[in-house]
């Protein structure tokens, strides 16, 4: 079955991956969490599900428009029944400010 990767969309603050056949029929949806970290050099990107798939930018869009991109390329490289065991982990952040003498 050949399977084409259509978008990586917003939807309740998880990121959706949109699969369709080659019939054109969406046959599966799965979530997976995308984190950005700014640090000196940029931004980094990073999906906690996906091991290894990672990306850059320079910018928080173009890290983002960058770690869809390898998300899909990722996705490609799985078996069907890999992907089907693609999970979800719940990431909740905080901060929390201390003070340092």
């Amino acid at each position: 079955m050949l399977l084409k990767y259509i978008d990586i969309v917003m939807k309740n603050a998880k990121y959706e991956i949109l699969i369709e056949n080659n019939k054109g029929v969406n046959i599966m949806f799965r979530k997976v969490n995308i984190i950005i970290e700014k640090d000196n050099d940029g931004y980094y990107a990073y999906s906690p599900e996906l091991e290894g798939c990672q990306s850059q930018g320079n910018s928080f869009d173009e890290a983002l428009k960058n770690i869809k991109e390898a998300i899909e390329l990722y996705i490609e490289t799985l078996s069907e029944d890999d992907r089907n065991k693609i999970n979800t982990k719940e990431i909740i952040t905080t901060s929390y400010e201390i003070k340092v003498a």
